[in-house]
């Protein structure tokens, strides 16, 4: 599993970003199941996964207050 990057994370849109988001907490609810019925191969691969969800929540939490200070 490959960490998102600032710059990829940069380029989507805001309906983007959400769809991300919602498509991560899934596979990570799955993957966290499936880790507590059998083991992971790695289990490091949640905390990526979690982090990639805090880094998207993060950039659509700064646009939002971007464009309320806009207004």
């Amino acid at each position: 599993m490959a960490k998102i990057k600032k710059e990829d994370i940069k380029e989507f849109a805001n309906d983007e970003l959400a769809e991300k988001i919602k498509e991560n907490q899934l596979r990570y609810r799955k993957m966290k199941f499936n880790h507590t019925v059998s083991p992971l191969d790695n289990p490091l691969s949640l905390r990526w996964l979690r982090r990639d969800i805090a880094r998207l929540k993060t950039e659509l939490r700064k646009r939002e207050l971007e464009a309320a200070k806009n207004k």
